[in-house]
């Protein structure tokens, strides 16, 4: 496969392609791409989604035949006691709070947001959405709970007994994109691609949320304002990358002394994730 990003959804059998799951929008597998020394992410080893509290009656089989072991949860308290995931037969979860230091951080404010179209205006008109999303994307990389959340989910992800794992947070964007995009970085995946896979949120979650983009507007609320919280942007996940560097240098460097990981446990997960 030539290193290249194609425009829209791909195709089932391409690297990023939605898994046809309806309750489940942006569900996808990080197996697939390509890395640059000519090898490739496996395939069902690690899933990225929103929230499973979503997840209906009528897709548990289908979801369960994807046999996860593990379940990452990145969202607050707040968020899990109100939507509690609905967790696969046998599943092990685990929550891993990213935003524990951070708790008025954009990706945790949605339902506030949400509920008052006059708030969602004074904060997010004129790019102020942007860049508190930006913002929010520095925090994610450089917190303390960030880091340690983090470092347990790689940490586990080396352990074959926790795989097939899926992360996720409430809409599998923002703290599941980092999840998503570090690990496909440091797997080797050229940066393209990374960021190709960090946008298909656009193109497999927001026509989900068709319903709340309504009911926003029918409170009085302008929906436009709503796309840079819904979506992703590229700067979002540049801004990311920016801190990363800023802060520890590489992506190896991220992992090692962010993270606190070895360079054996790195080596373990390119092993783990990479087949040639």
């Amino acid at each position: 496969m030539e290193n290249t990003v194609t425009a829209g959804s791909p195709r089932v059998g391409e690297p990023g392609c939605a898994i046809g799951i309806a309750s489940l929008p942006n569900l996808r597998d990080l197996g697939g791409w390509p890395t640059a020394d000519g090898g490739r992410v496996r395939a069902g080893l690690f899933y990225r989604s929103v929230d499973l509290s979503r997840l209906a009656d009528a897709d548990l089989d289908a979801f369960g035949a994807l046999n996860i072991r593990t379940i990452y949860d990145l969202r607050t308290v707040a968020e899990r006691d109100q939507a509690p995931d609905r967790l696969p037969d046998g599943a092990v979860y685990v929550s891993l709070d990213v935003l524990a230091d951070a708790m008025r951080s954009a990706p945790a404010t949605l339902t506030d947001v949400l509920a008052d179209p006059a708030l969602a205006t004074k904060l997010l008109s004129n790019g102020r959405a942007v860049t508190m999303f930006e913002g929010a994307y520095r925090q994610i990389v450089a917190s303390d709970s960030a880091r340690a959340a983090y470092r347990q989910l790689y940490l586990e992800l080396a352990d074959p007994a926790c795989r097939p794992a899926l992360v996720h947070c409430l809409t599998g964007k923002d703290r599941t994109g980092w999840a998503a995009a570090a690990l496909l970085l440091v797997l080797g995946v050229p940066d393209e691609l990374v960021r190709a896979d960090y946008l298909l949120t656009n193109a497999q979650l927001l026509p989900a949320l068709q319903p709340k983009f309504d009911a926003f507007a029918a409170r009085g609320g302008d929906p436009e304002l709503l796309m840079p919280v819904f979506g992703v942007r590229e700067q979002y996940l540049n801004a990311a990358i920016d801190e990363m560097h800023h802060r520890y240098g590489t992506i190896d460097d991220y992992f090692t002394t962010a993270l606190g990981l070895t360079d054996t446990l790195v080596a373990t997960l390119r092993a783990a994730f990479i087949e040639r």
